[in-house]
């Protein structure tokens, strides 16, 4: 069976990738590239010649190709991806929403839809770094909700209203366990629910080390529903990126107290460690196929095919021990929120959650007043609903326009750190402003890079917008309802404009989706 695409007189055959995943009949295993900085290197030589070794090779179904990991330019995904997919190997293309706009985004797919490169791995993406001179300016014009919800439209071809034009995209997502508190990983959770309500064929975790937080998503996902096939990361770092990590250099990704001095007593053997975590790497993976991961996505700096034989031949010898390997990968802090009740017996989790949204703090006087004087003016069902509206667009029509324009800017400046975008969206964040509040203007939920409740980007200095939205609805006894609903994309047309008269005119982006 062949799909037709452009590129090629031949047509390419169906994704591999696509198969083994979605027919759950094998444990998939996918492998991460990192494209460096330039196009004619010896680490690009290098990486192509890893790919051909895994295509001659055949226990690996797709490699995936990251779009400006760590925030650094470098070789564009589809690049390496067209010469891997004449190799032979399936590609899975990461798609990041940090440096494009909405147009952009339709354009590069359109391309890649041409080209037959049709697995995607959407993720918000890391904030960017150093550029050309200076930092350059991140985008973030849709969230990965957004970007699942548009390739979803572009698969049934209702995105462009064009009979046989509907394109055919393969959508992963991401989703961490690995976050210390009850706020970050709830979150990352009632954003995955949104993920896959928009259209998610699929989802890949966040590396870890923590057999039991491995087992945390996988038993969510069940209670919950969320019928996609998951992946697990497992990555294997160097002993210098293991530093890294674990002071935090890299958004994210958490390299446990426990994990990083056992890695450093490893590292004093001849091979720095090396043979030590790839043992390790493949008791996780032995680990996973028995908790029932529909696969494994592995990474990790200067691998090589002998490494790929050595942990996939050695996964097979540990299969039989799985379940006697879960006390070697506990690593997780004991400070360090669970979702579930710890099984005494396995070392994992049992079906019972623990209580969550207790003892924060209570709502407060801001917060109250917001939500009486949004249920006032802006509920339809309120009894002054009526006489708000048309008291709002009696003074737009008047001499009092402006004044009154201001007077709403400056309120809402002084009490929520308001951007006037003329899109307003605070009634859906517990009224807190992200694009104030957030570096990255997400809406549908939080980034992965935050740690310990800071934002990726401002560590140690601000919250996480969403931490903080997690505990003023939790302190409401609202906190579940977050993990449904859909907050449209920020319509640009309204900025600097009065997001009520918006409101009561139908022109943003919450009164048409009502």
């Amino acid at each position: 069976m062949t799909t037709e695409c452009k590129d090629k007189p031949a047509a390419r055959p169906q994704s591999r990738f696509r198969q083994s995943i979605t027919n759950r009949a094998e444990f998939t295993i996918t492998f991460e590239l990192v494209p460096s900085r330039g196009g004619r290197n010896r680490q690009i030589d290098r990486t192509l010649t890893l790919a051909r070794d895994l295509a001659g090779d055949g226990r690996i179904q797709a490699v995936s190709i990251t779009d400006n990991a760590g925030g650094h330019p470098a070789l564009s995904p589809e690049v390496l991806g067209l010469e891997i997919l004449d190799m032979g190997l399936d590609v899975i293309s990461h798609f990041s929403c940090k440096d494009k706009n909405r147009n952009e985004m339709e354009s590069q797919l359109f391309g890649w839809d041409r080209h037959c490169l049709h697995n995607l791995l959407v993720i918000s993406g890391d904030y960017p770094k150093q550029g050309y001179r200076g930092h350059p300016k991140p985008v973030f014009d849709l969230d990965s909700v957004h970007v699942v919800d548009m390739l979803e439209l572009m698969n049934r071809g209702d995105y462009l209203n064009q009979p046989g034009q509907a394109t055919s995209f393969f959508k992963g997502v991401a989703v961490s366990p690995f976050k210390k508190t009850e706020a970050e990983q709830l979150m990352q959770y009632y954003k995955l629910h949104r993920k896959v309500a928009a259209g998610a064929d699929y989802v890949i975790t966040q590396l870890g080390f923590d057999a039991r937080k491995f087992h945390e998503v996988l038993l969510y996902m069940r209670q919950q529903e969320l019928r996609v096939p998951v992946l697990g990361s497992v990555f294997i770092p160097s002993m210098p990126l293991a530093d890294i990590m674990y002071r935090g250099g890299v958004p994210g990704c958490v390299i446990p107290e426990k994990l990083y001095k056992q890695m450093q007593q490893e590292a004093k053997a001849p091979d720095r460690g090396k043979a030590a975590r790839l043992t390790r790497a493949a008791k996780l993976l032995a680990v996973l196929k028995d908790m029932g991961f529909d696969g494994a996505h592995i990474g990790g700096p200067c691998l090589t095919m002998a490494d790929f034989d050595f942990m996939l031949s050695a996964m097979e010898k540990y299969q039989s021990q799985a379940r006697e390997l879960i006390a070697e990968l506990s690593f997780w802090p004991e400070e360090g929120f669970f979702l579930y009740r710890k099984d005494r017996k396995t070392g994992l989790n049992l079906g019972e959650t623990k209580s969550c949204g207790q003892g924060y703090e209570k709502l407060r006087p801001v917060y109250t007043l917001s939500r009486l004087v949004h249920h006032l003016a802006f509920d339809p069902q309120s009894p002054t609903y009526k006489i708000c509206r048309q008291s709002c667009l009696a003074l737009h029509d008047s001499l009092l326009a402006r004044p009154f324009a201001a007077f709403e800017y400056l309120t809402k400046f002084l009490l929520f750190d308001c951007r006037n975008c003329g899109d307003c969206t605070l009634a859906s964040l517990a009224y807190l402003c992200p694009q104030s509040g957030c570096a990255k203007y997400m809406l549908n939920g939080p980034c992965g890079g935050s740690r310990d409740g800071w934002c990726e980007v401002y560590p140690g200095q601000r919250r996480c917008i969403y931490v903080k939205t997690y505990e003023r609805l939790a302190a409401a006894g609202e906190a579940e309802q977050y993990r449904h609903g859909f907050e449209p994309p920020r319509n640009w047309l309204l900025n600097n404009s009065s997001s009520w008269l918006n409101f009561y005119l139908g022109l943003d982006n919450r009164k048409k989706q009502a």
